[in-house]
């Protein structure tokens, strides 16, 4: 297992963190370890389940970024902003 902690600037309230849940808890592969505003920490059982994880969070709606970089708001649930 490999663990990886993604940067989710838009991922701030709860129900951000909630629709962001529902759509990686089923991915063969994943475990989440931790899940709190802007931060998801998981263990992945490879690269390509990697990939998977990212699309499945930008299908919900958020952007993925790199690291510390600071990114501007693109949530399109327009809950958070």
């Amino acid at each position: 297992m490999k663990n990886v902690e993604l940067s989710i600037p838009d991922m701030q309230s709860t129900h951000c963190q909630s629709r962001v849940n529902s759509a990686i808890k089923d991915i063969d592969g994943v475990t989440i370890e931790k899940l709190e505003a802007g931060k998801l920490a998981v263990s992945l059982e490879s690269n390509e389940v990697k990939q998977e994880l990212v699309d499945a969070i930008e299908k919900a709606g958020y952007k993925v970024g790199g690291g510390d970089s600071e990114i501007a708001s693109s949530c399109s649930t327009g809950c958070c902003g």
